[in-house]
């Protein structure tokens, strides 16, 4: 399966403007390289897959888009979702993809890019290790490397467009067939009544912005998350840029009903763009 951005697009046609009869290009999102074959008509890959020269221009004009190559064609990874209305569709970068959600990207792209910030979330409660909750799948970034070190990571998503999404993205493949990931399609605002008390080490808690999934911002559903946490367990909680003027107004709202829910320690984590919070109890 190959897929495209205008990063690639880019580098091709100005391969084919310089003459050239080969290019060596990622056919996976900046996964991976293979050597292609530039003709008249346009671009061969390895694999038998092509696309021609006018297709290349457009996917190159299309910057927030990421293309596939499906039974012949060449479409847009772009999903609605019936069950929540967004607009699900994936979105480039020169690292690891995003996802738009609704046209607002799920990972910080400004300054880093979105493995980046999934490697800066896990740090926050390192070492990552027992059993870990997820509690937003999303593209699996934070499933995938919580796995790396965990005993089993549990992930929850509300919306199946996302996992859709998800398996068309090369770098999402590993949350697919990974017997130390467990998904589970849900709400993760109803799902968490259905573990027991203290089974989780360490808890990544990524919502959707305040205003999508106010619920998940809840003292009721931080509780929770202190119910199923193990004794001296960790969480992180992604809330966005602290020092901005709306993220300085979550983060005192979370940071206090996070302490009224039982976590008696509560950490300002700027660069991960969250908090974490500590269950420690003697």
């Amino acid at each position: 399966m190959v897929i495209l951005s205008h990063y690639q697009a880019k580098t091709l046609l100005a391969a084919g403007q310089a003459g050239r009869s080969t290019v060596s290009v990622s056919p996976d999102l900046n996964l991976s390289l293979v050597e292609v074959t530039l003709r008249a008509a346009g671009v061969e890959f390895p694999d038998g897959e092509s696309i021609d020269w006018e297709t290349l221009k457009q996917i190159a004009e299309a910057e927030t888009k990421c293309f596939v190559f499906e039974d012949g064609n060449w479409r847009e990874i772009r999903v609605f979702s019936e069950e929540t209305n967004w607009v699900r569709s994936l979105y480039p970068t020169a690292g690891a993809p995003t996802v738009l959600v609704g046209g607002v990207p799920m990972h910080r792209i400004e300054g880093t890019d979105p493995y980046r910030d999934t490697l800066a979330k896990i740090k926050t409660i390192a070492p990552v290790v027992g059993r870990v909750l997820d509690t937003a799948t999303g593209l699996g970034y934070t499933a995938i490397e919580a796995s790396k070190t965990a005993e089993l990571v549990i992930t929850i998503e509300l919306d199946p467009a996302s996992l859709e999404i998800a398996r068309l993205n090369p770098w999402s493949q590993s949350l697919f067939g990974n017997p130390k990931i467990k998904q589970i399609v849900g709400d993760a605002f109803e799902e968490i009544s259905s573990f027991e008390d203290a089974v989780f080490s360490r808890i990544i808690h990524d919502p959707p912005m305040f205003s999508l999934a106010g619920e998940l911002y809840s003292g009721e559903f931080y509780r929770e998350l202190w119910r199923v946490l193990r004794r001296n367990g960790r969480l992180f909680h992604y809330i966005g840029d602290l020092e901005s003027r709306s993220g300085q107004g979550v983060a005192r709202g979370v940071i206090r009903r996070l302490q009224e829910a039982g976590f008696t320690r509560v950490v300002r984590r700027p660069e991960a763009f969250g908090v974490a919070a500590y269950k420690e109890v003697r």
